[in-house]
C-alpha cells in the first residue's frame, strides 16, 4: 500500500440554516476586481448626484407645489403652440413637436439639475434637425423615421458624453462664438418663417438659398396670410410688454392692495400666455373661414397619444440600413448633441444665481430625455431659453413644474388635436418670429468691442459662416478659431523684461513669463532669453512664479539653455520655480541648473557670480 493511503479523514460540517450572502460579499468574493467600481458607483454621493430629485424632494413644501403648478401650467400654454411651430421649422408633421414635449419634460424631473429648464423642441435644434434631414438622399416620406432615429442617436451620444465626463467640451465654446451662432440661427429661423407669413412655398438650408427661394416665389404671395401674420407679430410684441406692466408699488408688490396684486397677476398672465391666446383666437378665425380657403391652415393632426416603440433602424423594408441612414444624416448627428447641451448649459448659467453648474449631469439628463422622446416618435430637443424665462418669471421652485407642463401637452394630444388643424400657419410663424427676433444678440457687440476687440473675430466669423454655410460648418469654424487663438497665446506667452539691482547694487536681468512652458512656447522663450542675455551680458534671473506647467520638450530646452549660459560664464537662476516643475526639469539631469526661493539667497548668488565671473 503506498505511503499516505489507508488514512480516513472525517469532515464534520456544521448543520444549520445557510446564511444568504449580501451583494457586497458576493462582489468581494466572486468578483474582487469589481469592488472598487461598485463602491464608486453606488456611494450615496454618486446616487444623489445622478438623481438630483433625491436632494430636493425630501424638502418639498406646499409653497413649492403652488409655485410649480402655476409655472408648469403657464409654460404648458406656451409650449403647445411653440412645439407645433417648431415641428414646421424641422420640416416634420406638427404632431411630432407635441410628441417631444411631454415625456422628456417628465424625465427631466428625475435627472435634471436646473429648476428653470423645460425640456422640449427648441428653435435652434429644430433648424439643425431640418438641415440634417433635408438632404438629397432622404426620401421626404421617410423624414419622420429619420427624425426619430436622429433623436435617439443624439440622446445616446449626450448620455455617453456625460458618463465620460466630457462636459468640459462646452468650455471650448466662447461667448462671442456662442453669440454669433445664436444670432445667425435666429436670422435663419426668421427668414424661414417668412414663407408662412407670405403664404408661399419656402425652402433652403442657408440664408442665400432661403432668400433666393422667397424671391423666386414672390408672385405667389397671399395677402390674407401676410396681413394676418403681420398683425399677429404686432399683437405678440405688444402683449410681451404686458408682462412688465404693473400698477401701484412697482418695487414691492406686497405693499399693494389685494385688488392691485390681482390685477398685476392677471395682466402678467395674459402677457406670458400671449402665444396660446393668440393661436387660440386665430384657430377660431381659421375654423370660420375654412370654407373660403383664405388662410393656409395646419391641416389634419392625428389625435391621441403616439405609439411607444423603439425607433426603426432601417427603412423601406430594410433596403436602407442603419449605416446608410447615419450616412444620409451626415455631421448633424455629432453637431446636434453639442449644440443641444450648449443651449441647455446656457440656460443653467443664466438662472444659476451663483450655484455651480453640473455640466456632466445635464448631459446625462438631456441625453436620457432625448432617448425617451425618441420612443414616442419625436425629433431632438433641449432646454428652451424663451420657455425658461417664462418658467422663471412664473415662480417655478423645482423641476417638478415639468410634470404639469407634460400633463397639459398630453391633454392637448388627447382632446384638442381636432381643433389644432384650423390654426393658420401664419399665426404660428408669427409666434416664432416674435420669439427669435430677440435672440439676435446685437447688444453684445459693443461690450465685446470695448473689452477685447480681437474676440469679435471668431464671433463675426461664426455669424457669417453659419449664414452662408451649413450651421454645423459654421460652429466648427468658430470653435476652430477659438482653438487657434488659445494655441497662439500658449505659443507666444507675454514676457516682461526689466533690469533690477541687488542690495549691493549689482544689476541683473529679470525675465518673467506669464504662463506655463510647454512645447509650443518654450523655443520662443529660449530665443528671447538668449537674445537679451547676450545683449546685456549680465546675470539673468527667470521669475517662474507664473509657470504652473511644463513638459519634456521644455525640460530639454532648459537643459540646452543652462549649457549655453555655462559656456558663456553667465549666471542663470530660476527664481520661485515650483517643486513639481523643478522635478520635470531635473528629470533630464541638466548641468548648472540652479533654483532659488529667497531674495537674500538670490542676491548672494548674483554677488558670487559677479566676483567669480562664472556661473555658480
Amino acid at each position: 500500500m503506498p505511503k499516505g493511503e489507508g488514512k480516513i479523514e472525517i469532515v464534520v460540517e456544521e448543520v444549520g440554516p445557510k446564511r444568504k450572502m449580501s451583494i457586497k460579499e458576493k462582489v468581494d468574493t466572486v468578483y474582487p476586481w469589481m469592488e472598487d467600481t461598485v463602491r464608486r458607483t453606488f456611494t450615496v454621493k454618486t446616487i444623489l448626484k445622478r438623481f438630483p430629485i433625491l436632494q430636493w424632494l425630501p424638502k418639498y413644501s406646499s409653497e413649492d407645489a403652488i409655485g410649480d403648478l402655476v409655472a408648469g401650467i403657464t409654460v404648458g400654454l406656451t409650449v403647445v403652440p411653440q412645439s407645433l411651430a417648431y415641428a414646421n421649422i424641422a420640416g416634420l408633421p406638427p404632431q411630432y413637436g407635441l410628441y417631444g414635449s411631454f415625456l422628456g419634460a417628465f424625465m427631466y424631473i428625475f435627472f435634471g439639475t436646473c429648476k428653470d429648464v423645460p425640456m422640449g423642441p427648441t428653435a435652434i435644434i429644430s433648424l439643425l434637425t431640418y438641415q440634417s434631414l433635408h438632404t438629397v438622399n432622404i426620401d421626404p416620406a421617410m423624414l419622420p423615421v429619420y427624425g426619430t432615429l436622429l433623436c435617439l442617436l443624439c440622446g445616446i451620444i449626450q448620455l455617453f458624453m456625460g458618463l465620460a465626463g466630457l462636459g468640459i467640451i462646452i468650455d471650448f465654446v466662447s461667448g462671442p462664438v456662442s453669440s454669433g451662432f445664436t444670432s445667425a440661427v435666429a436670422l435663419l429661423i426668421l427668414t424661414s418663417q417668412l414663407s408662412y407669413i407670405l403664404g408661399i412655398n419656402g425652402g433652403g438650408s442657408t440664408f442665400p438659398e432661403m432668400i433666393y427661394t422667397l424671391f423666386s416665389n414672390r408672385k405667389s404671395i397671399q395677402l390674407t396670410d401676410t396681413a394676418l401674420g403681420i398683425v399677429c407679430i404686432i399683437i405678440l410684441l405688444l402683449m410681451r410688454l404686458l408682462a412688465d406692466v404693473k400698477i401701484g408699488n412697482v418695487e414691492d408688490d406686497q405693499k399693494n392692495s389685494n385688488s392691485q396684486r390681482i390685477f398685476n397677476k392677471i395682466i402678467w398672465l395674459i402677457g406670458t400666455s400671449r402665444n396660446a391666446i393668440l393661436v387660440g383666437i386665430c384657430g377660431v378665425i381659421g375654423y370660420h373661414v375654412n370654407e373660403q380657403n383664405h388662410f393656409k391652415l395646419m391641416g389634419y393632426i392625428p389625435p391621441g397619444m403616439p405609439t411607444f416603440e423603439i425607433p426603426s433602424f432601417s427603412t423601406k423594408n430594410g433596403t436602407i440600413g442603419f449605416l446608410d441612414m447615419v450616412q444620409d444624416m451626415g455631421s448633424g448627428i455629432l453637431v446636434l448633441p453639442l449644440v443641444g447641451i450648449l443651449e441647455d448649459i446656457s440656460i443653467c448659467k443664466a438662472f444659476a444665481n451663483g450655484k455651480p453648474i453640473e455640466a456632466n449631469q445635464e448631459l446625462i439628463a438631456v441625453g436620457l430625455c432625448n432617448i425617451g422622446n425618441s420612443i414616442c416618435h419625436s425629433f431632438p430637443g433641449s432646454g428652451s431659453l424663451s420657455r425658461s424665462a417664462v418658467n422663471n418669471s412664473s415662480g417655478v421652485r423645482t423641476p417638478f413644474g415639468g410634470l404639469y407642463t407634460a400633463v397639459l401637452v398630453i391633454l392637448g394630444l388627447l382632446f384638442f388635436t381636432p381643433y389644432f388643424e384650423y390654426i393658420p400657419k401664419a399665426s404660428l410663424a408669427a409666434v416664432i418670429i416674435a420669439a427669435v427676433v430677440f435672440m439676435v444678440e446685437v447688444r453684445v457687440v459693443k461690450p465685446i468691442y470695448r473689452s477685447k476687440k480681437s474676440d469679435l473675430i471668431p464671433g463675426v466669423a461664426t455669424f457669417i459662416a453659419c449664414l452662408i454655410l451649413r450651421l454645423e460648418i459654421g460652429i466648427i469654424i468658430g470653435i476652430g478659431l477659438n482653438l487657434v487663438s488659445i494655441l497662439y497665446h500658449a505659443a507666444r506667452p507675454k514676457i516682461s523684461i526689466e533690469i533690477n539691482k541687488t542690495r549691493a547694487g549689482i544689476e541683473y536681468l529679470l525675465i518673467t513669463p506669464d504662463r506655463c512652458l510647454i512645447f509650443p512656447s518654450v523655443d520662443y522663450v529660449r530665443n528671447l532669453v538668449t537674445k537679451h542675455s547676450i545683449k546685456k551680458g549680465i546675470p539673468v534671473v527667470i521669475d517662474c512664479s507664473h509657470i504652473y506647467g511644463a513638459d519634456f520638450t521644455a525640460a530639454k530646452v532648459i537643459e540646452i539653455l543652462t549649457q549655453d549660459f555655462s559656456k558663456r560664464g553667465q549666471a542663470l537662476v530660476f527664481y520661485n520655480l515650483k517643486p513639481s516643475i523643478a522635478a520635470i526639469f531635473e528629470g533630464v539631469q541638466p548641468k548648472n541648473f540652479f533654483t532659488c526661493y529667497d531674495k537674500q539667497k538670490l542676491d548672494e548668488i548674483i554677488r558670487n557670480t559677479n566676483q567669480n565671473g562664472s556661473n555658480v
